[in-house]
């Protein structure tokens, strides 16, 4: 069913007093400064809560930022371990060379022993012939 241009005509020219009516009897003007009031309350508010928000935006970009230099410092740390890890892998190679020098000198330790004892019995079984 639909209204006629002439009812919906009429409804608009009354529906601001039946809503000044439904709100306990107050008059149009009392109505409608009401609604303001309670629009600039929630303008306030909405205003407050925005303020709020801004605040929480930016408390959670410093938290980032002390978040984000506590990776700073692990990351630092791990250059430092990096390089411990670096001196010590020079320690051993020093060590490697130390030994590697040993062994040598022990080589040649023992083939000169060898040969000492080589030449010692040479001499003991000629001196043993001689006799």
């Amino acid at each position: 069913m639909a209204l006629a241009k002439e009812d919906i005509a009429f409804i608009k020219e009354h529906l601001g007093e039946w809503l000044a009516e439904v709100s306990l009897g107050k008059p149009p003007a009392v109505y409608e400064i009401e609604l303001r009031e309670r629009m600039v309350r929630v303008e306030e508010e909405l205003k407050h809560q925005r303020e709020l928000m801004r605040q929480g935006f930016a408390q959670v970009e410093r938290r980032f930022e002390q978040v984000e230099k506590r990776f700073e410092q692990v990351d630092k740390r791990f250059e430092q371990v990096d390089k411990r890890f670096e001196q010590i892998d020079k320690r051993f190679e020093q060590f490697d060379r130390r030994f590697d020098e040993l062994i040598k000198r022990n080589d040649r330790h023992f083939l000169w022993l060898i040969g000492f004892i080589t030449t010692i019995a040479a001499l003991i079984i000629a001196a043993g012939k001689l006799l």
